[in-house]
């Protein structure tokens, strides 16, 4: 009985720890697909990639243009949108 109450431990120990070790790497690469590259090559960036907002011109590119859908994309149903495609 002891022998099978040892064997079961073991088992939940071992998947407890391979589920962790696989979360985590999904996270780090979520989080390094999520970064933006600037649409042009005047915008200043620091050593990791992303624009370093000391600039003026990295400033006005992160702007939002006008209203935002809940998903992000622009509202075409505003001019301010419209004017800018």
């Amino acid at each position: 009985m002891k022998k099978l109450i040892l064997a079961i431990a073991l088992l939940v120990g071992v998947q407890s720890v391979n589920f962790a070790q696989t979360t985590s790497d999904q996270k780090k690469k979520t989080t390094q697909t999520q970064i933006k590259q600037p649409q042009s090559d005047t915008l200043k960036l620091k050593k990791d990639g992303t624009p370093d907002m000391r600039y003026k011109a990295n400033k006005e590119a992160a702007k939002k243009k006008g209203p935002l859908k809940k998903d992000g994309t622009p509202d075409m149903r505003y001019k301010k949108n419209k004017q800018g495609s």
